[in-house]
């Protein structure tokens, strides 16, 4: 029996398998790694810990199952994107990773703007989270040392084959920011770059190389397998959802919230991320900064902590709600897509004294998924035709009270995945067909996907919630100069009780 190692680079906790053939986990491994942000929006994580977490977690299922660990024919890594690690000449890290959760390049936008050819196709999605944006505002030191730019799974697969590649989908915006505009210069070029720092793009079933011998154990006895490049995360997680399909969308809910639609066709629409996703499909739609993290956020807030985030929200919904709503915009960390806004913050809104801890969840649960329902409603339109069914996975499909909110609020039917882990599934399946068991993704996808739940709309509650809906979006709008305002104050300090 053969297996792969499947890993997933998340943003709280690196997470790695053991999958046979068949799509049957034989053993299960995580290690807790997180991502910090400082008070300047900085977000940066030293790369040996992702690296270290990779060791510990193989020497886990090389003890839970040793034979299954023996017989791995292949690794693939897929993880979080939008997140850069700098490397040198000899392909070293200079620095930490500037993770996805970086928003201090925002400071520096309106002068980077000036920099770049107005004309470039690219300039136009240039923001804080931008490759460009985060590059800019690297130390000069830094930037004069700088060769290659790769997302944090690659440096992973650098670290064990010894070769820096990457892939197109992670790196399709720095990709871009390396093509000519029609004065014949690269945004890379505007600030001073090499279009060369781009590393060589290889397929996600591709091979970056073979694992080089003398690894830290247990890798050491994995000497040359091969490693394959994969994708990010959302990638792996879409492809393990069964959703890398035309018409079908998806709903990844872990640390942050991914949604998206997949079509035959490049779409565009307004705060929503375009890419090529390969064999013909493209995505539209792109990652949020609050998802489940922010339940996780509340449940503290409410001294209904302890680890079990689910059973303390049964807990809390098993209170009865008051019949006066509250809105609540989740925007504890900004906002990526589609609102492009790191000033962007969260607010409670109706607040009165009736209201309770389980009109607090409510409305948290409610949040996310009218945010999900702005992006699916601009995916929607640029596709001209409704999804067949949203695919919902991560941690926040375990909720079946999450999931039926969904489908009442997108008016969309809701099926959750048919594995815990979809990312783990979705790296397996990549390297079972850059191993040749496929002679596709699509027929890999066909052979080792499975669905759980399905949830379809509720009339009744859809003709509530619409009416919520247009709230919460004039909220939005009313919220962010407050915002805005707000981040340019400081609270007035009380180190002793007068």
């Amino acid at each position: 029996m053969q297996t792969v190692l499947a890993c997933d680079l998340g943003g709280t906790s690196f997470r790695a398998a053991l999958i046979d053939a068949g799509g049957v986990t034989i053993a299960e491994a995580a290690r807790p790694t997180g991502i910090p942000v400082a008070p300047d929006g900085r977000s940066e994580v030293d790369p040996e810990i992702w690296w270290q977490a990779l060791i510990a977690c193989a020497g886990d299922l090389a003890e839970l199952a040793p034979e299954a660990f023996a017989a791995v024919a292949g690794i693939g890594i897929c993880g979080i994107t939008r997140s850069q690690v700098c490397l040198d000449a000899g392909g070293t890290p200079l620095g930490p990773a500037i993770t996805f959760r970086d928003s201090h390049a925002a400071a520096g936008l309106a002068v980077l703007r000036e920099r770049l050819p107005t004309d470039h196709p690219e300039t136009g999605q240039v923001n804080a989270a931008h490759p460009v944006a985060r590059l800019a505002a690297l130390p000069e030191a830094l930037r004069d040392r700088l060769t290659a730019v790769v997302d944090p799974k690659d440096d992973l697969n650098r670290r064990l084959t010894g070769r820096v590649a990457s892939d197109p989908v992670s790196l399709a915006r720095l990709a871009a920011a390396a093509r000519p505009g029609p004065d014949g210069r690269s945004l890379l070029q505007a600030i001073g770059l090499s279009d060369g720092i781009v590393p060589d793009l290889r397929d996600p079933t591709a091979a970056v190389g073979p694992v080089l011998g003398g690894l830290p154990a247990p890798l050491d006895r994995l000497g040359g397998r091969p490693v394959f490049c994969l994708c990010n995360d959302t990638w792996a997680g879409v492809l393990g959802l069964g959703a890398l399909r035309p018409g079908y969308a998806y709903d990844l809910s872990g640390t942050t919230e991914v949604l998206g639609l997949v079509d035959d066709r490049p779409l565009a629409a307004p705060g929503l991320m375009t890419v090529d996703w390969g064999a013909g499909l493209h995505q539209l739609g792109g990652p949020s900064d609050n998802g489940a993290d922010t339940l996780a956020w509340l449940v503290d807030l409410l001294g209904q902590g302890g680890g079990d985030i689910g059973g303390a929200l049964d807990r809390l919904l098993a209170t009865p709600r008051d019949p006066r709503p509250l809105l609540f915009l989740p925007y504890l960390q900004g906002e990526r897509v589609p609102l492009w806004q790191p000033q962007l913050r969260g607010a409670f809104l109706g607040l009165d004294r009736r209201h309770g801890p389980a009109d607090l969840a409510w409305a948290l649960l409610e949040g996310v998924a009218f945010t999900n329902r702005m992006v699916l409603d601009r995916a929607e339109a640029a596709a001209g035709r409704p999804v067949v069914e949203v695919r919902f996975g991560g941690g926040g499909a375990g909720s079946r009270v999450w999931a039926a909110i969904k489908a009442d609020i997108l008016g969309r039917p809701v099926v959750t995945a048919g594995t815990r882990e979809p990312g783990l599934l979705g790296a397996a399946i990549a390297v079972w067909t850059g191993l040749g068991r496929h002679a596709s993704l699509g027929a890999a996808q066909a052979a080792l996907t499975g669905t759980g739940l399905r949830f379809d709309p509720d009339p009744a509650r859809r003709t509530v919630y619409e009416p919520m809906f247009e709230l919460f979006r004039r909220s939005v709008d009313a919220v962010l100069p407050v915002s805005e305002a707000l981040g340019r104050l400081q609270a007035p300090s009380r180190e002793s009780a007068p």
